[in-house]
């Protein structure tokens, strides 16, 4: 039943600018989600009174920082080797070593960013905020769950992060031609449909509810949800790292990341105590 299957082979993997430069649909999926997130926190701090030059800083710190903890997050986790081999390329968009290239801002995990994002409101909230970082966390997540489904869009144009291989019969089985003729999980489309509904709900719950005022319930339950769904989504792709589909207890490198996080946002959600002005 091969005709079920979706076949993605891109003309191109994004928008060739001049000589050999392009902008990758990866690189356009982040600043999309970047953008969006501005507006989005632009609604956010309108209703919580806040000035527009903090949301100008705002938006330079979570850039930074989970770009910055993105890239270092992915050489730590899976790219160790480009400490030695090529350092240079860690935060450069080119290769150096093998010959100088042009590669675009590659490599980048979720996991880096949620450390990067959360170290950044730290600064932010320190230098320009003044309030509390876990406040400004509880209202950050909501455009970062946005981010997170475009980050995923992006990996899915560069046939990167694939699933395994699947039953042919699947309806929504993809065949990415740039690596192979294998139909497999659409893993990256799992993910980001997975974090629709995170989105939704942190949406929810901040305009609807009074939960925004339980401070760091918003920024637990994001990362309880967002790590859950990557901790179910990983058994349907390969592994990033070669030798750590069984990582430990069964678990590859996405999955046992995963589990710190969550833990982290059932003590937001229920055992953190604000300490009293």
């Amino acid at each position: 039943m091969h005709f079920l299957q979706i076949v993605w082979d891109p003309a191109s993997e994004g928008i060739n600018l001049f000589g050999d430069f392009t902008i990758h649909y990866y690189s356009l999926m982040w600043m999309l989600a970047f953008v969006l997130g501005w507006y989005i926190m632009k609604k956010i701090y309108l209703n919580e009174q806040q000035s527009e030059e903090k949301l100008d800083s705002l938006f330079i710190y979570s850039v930074l920082g989970i770009m910055i903890g993105a890239r270092v997050g992915h050489v730590l986790f899976y790219q160790s080797e480009l400490i030695l081999e090529d350092p240079l390329s860690i935060f450069l968009p080119f290769k150096f070593a093998g010959g100088f290239e042009f590669t675009g801002f590659r490599g980048l995990a979720s996991h880096g960013a949620a450390i990067g994002m959360i170290i950044s409101m730290y600064l932010y909230n320190k230098k320009v905020l003044k309030k509390s970082v876990v406040w400004i966390l509880d209202r950050v997540v909501v455009p970062v769950a946005l981010g997170a489904i475009f980050v995923r869009l992006g990996n899915f144009f560069n046939s990167e992060m694939i699933g395994k291989p699947a039953d042919e019969s699947l309806p929504w089985a993809v065949v990415f031609k740039k690596l192979d003729n294998v139909a497999r999980h659409p893993g990256q489309l799992y993910e980001a449909f997975g974090y629709v509904f995170v989105f939704l709900i942190l949406w929810f719950l901040y305009w609807k509810t009074k939960k925004r005022e339980q401070i760091g319930f918003l920024f637990g339950l994001f990362l309880v949800l967002l790590m859950t769904v990557r901790l179910y989504v990983e058994q349907f792709k390969i592994e990033q790292v070669t030798g750590r589909e069984d990582w430990i207890m069964g678990m590859n490198t996405g999955q046992v990341l995963s589990i710190p996080f969550i833990l982290i946002g059932l003590y937001f959600m229920f055992m953190y105590k604000p300490k009293q002005a």
